[in-house]
């Protein structure tokens, strides 16, 4: 208010003395504050795309590379997929569904002409490098068992296809929609939770759709996992209304269960 006034009084009176006023220094920039990668930017004058914020994720998550499953990884996928989703289950039903599991995996995904869908894993690179990390293992002491891991190789996993299994059909005849992937199966190992594992699989997904063509991505996320709800809002998803008395398809899991749909539309990268 003082440097107004003293401006002001400069205006009228030829000679009067104006404060010194000390400039402010120079914001200094957090090498690790990525907010900016989600913002649009006053520069540039649109938004950063996922596929962009890879690059930069890794400074914040030195140890995880995302990348395909490979089949020495089936195991652990299996694992980490049944203790994530169905955790309560005791022998042998937890058995039965990891190898369940293991068996669809080497046996080859059911693909319909013109489709396509890829198992992320979020991989220890420690693990990649030396194999040091503490080896685990599935171990059920009611039943004696013990069956070791591939040392804690892989840390999360998603799946994402453009099958449109579980999106609404499109007109009268009910044909599949296309140009949406859609991501499922998403889940972390229990040792490496928060940690920013699943935003890191959940970008990389989207940079996948985006180079298959896709203009949108969807999901079903459990209303009870506020966790993942946020997650997925704060990378842009929004919740979609089912129109009252629709019969849209939703994953089939545990009774009871419910769903929300949400999708995010996938914008063009500007070169």
């Amino acid at each position: 208010m003082q440097t107004v006034l003293s401006l002001s009084v400069s205006l009228c009176v030829p000679h009067a003395h104006l404060p010194y006023v000390h400039p402010k220094p120079p914001a200094q920039k957090s090498p690790w504050n990525t907010s900016n990668l989600w913002h649009r930017s006053p520069v540039e004058g649109r938004r950063k795309s996922s596929s962009e914020a890879v690059h930069y994720l890794p400074a914040i998550c030195p140890d995880i590379v995302i990348r395909e499953a490979r089949p020495e990884d089936y195991w652990e996928v299996a694992e980490t997929h049944c203790s994530s989703f169905f955790p309560d289950h005791g022998f042998p039903m937890d058995l039965v569904l990891r190898v369940d599991r293991l068996v669809a995996m080497f046996s080859g995904f059911s693909i319909p002409p013109g489709c396509r869908k890829k198992c992320l894993v979020a991989s220890n690179s420690n693990f990649e490098e030396n194999n040091s990390l503490e080896s685990e293992s599935y171990e059920n002491v009611e039943a004696g068992l013990k069956l070791p891991l591939n040392g804690g190789r892989v840390s999360g996993i998603l799946t994402i296809d453009t099958i449109a299994e579980f999106l609404p059909r499109r007109g009268p005849l009910g044909k599949r929609r296309t140009g949406i992937a859609y991501i499922s199966n998403v889940a972390v190992r229990q040792r490496r939770r928060r940690r920013g594992v699943a935003r890191r699989l959940v970008i990389e997904a989207e940079a996948l759709a985006k180079s298959w063509g896709c203009r949108s991505i969807a999901l079903h996320c459990d209303v009870n996992n506020s966790a993942a709800v946020a997650l997925y809002k704060s990378q842009g998803f929004r919740c979609v209304k089912v129109p009252e008395g629709a019969k849209w398809p939703h994953p089939k899991t545990l009774p009871g269960s419910t769903f929300h749909f949400m999708m995010k539309l996938l914008h063009v990268q500007y070169s």
